[in-house]
């Protein structure tokens, strides 16, 4: 099934049909009017979700309100996850010793799948990527492998650190996109030198900025971004509703 749009002008929701998980993208004017548009055209979309055999319907708001809470709440949807954007300024300007190498397309992807997949393990989101979504992000013109760097230790992939430029951005924004230990090689202090090794890779290409995401209850990740001078610039939310197919709202 191909995505689809239930819209007003004040609001528009996309329902785009994924296999237990269907993702609700959301476009509204935040005003009273707008909200009780979305509250209706979120409900619809849970029923649809629910109509076409989906188990959950999942919603991110950025920097959500107090009425956004409310409006998801209206139309069956909870709150799941927050997730922090961090940001700090660049160059750092702390010492890291770290030998890396850039990722090569076509020879490291089931290497750094298996590293990925295992390390995110946990994460409902991160884990189980295949050489389709690699292939894909490959794919954009965002896409550099001179600023995916891989970190190597006895013959085997330790961690990685990989960057992505938003020059929409003014200025623009350097982002560590994902980053990530094996878990055999936990406990040696690579997550640090990964993420300086990370950041200054980006202020060597002139970004003033660093930036990165992160998970607001992952409390190891959050206090190694403190402490390196990351503060937080704004919060986002995701809400999603378990879908009984067998009921009806």
């Amino acid at each position: 099934m191909s995505p689809f749009d239930i819209e007003r002008p004040r609001a528009r929701v996309r329902v785009v049909p994924g296999g237990r998980r269907w993702d609700l993208e959301l476009t509204y004017e935040r005003d009273e009017e707008g909200r009780e548009d979305a509250v209706e055209f979120l409900t619809a979309a849970v029923r649809r979700v629910r109509e076409g055999g989906g188990d959950r319907a999942h919603l991110w708001i950025s920097r959500p309100e107090e009425a956004d809470d409310s409006m998801a709440a209206a139309a069956g949807l909870g709150p799941e996850r927050d997730l922090w954007e961090v940001r700090r300024p660049l160059p750092v300007g702390e010492a890291w010793e770290l030998q890396t190498r850039p990722f090569v397309v076509g020879q490291d992807e089931a290497a750094w799948l298996d590293v990925n997949n295992r390390a995110f393990a946990w994460h409902a989101e991160q884990s189980g990527w295949t050489l389709d979504d690699v292939r894909g992000r490959e794919a954009e013109p965002w896409f550099d492998p001179e600023g995916f760097l891989l970190h190597e230790q006895d013959g085997r992939l330790a961690g990685f650190c990989w960057t992505k430029v938003h020059v929409d951005h003014d200025p623009p924004l350097g982002e560590i996109y994902v980053i990530a230990v094996d878990p055999d090689f936990g406990g040696r202090g690579l997550g640090r030198a990964l993420v300086l090794a990370g950041l200054d890779h980006l202020a060597g290409r002139g970004l003033t900025v660093g930036m990165l995401y992160v998970d607001a209850d992952n409390t190891p990740a959050t206090r190694l971004y403190d402490d390196l001078g990351f503060v937080l610039d704004h919060v986002d939310r995701a809400y999603a509703a378990d879908v009984d197919p067998g009921t009806e709202s």
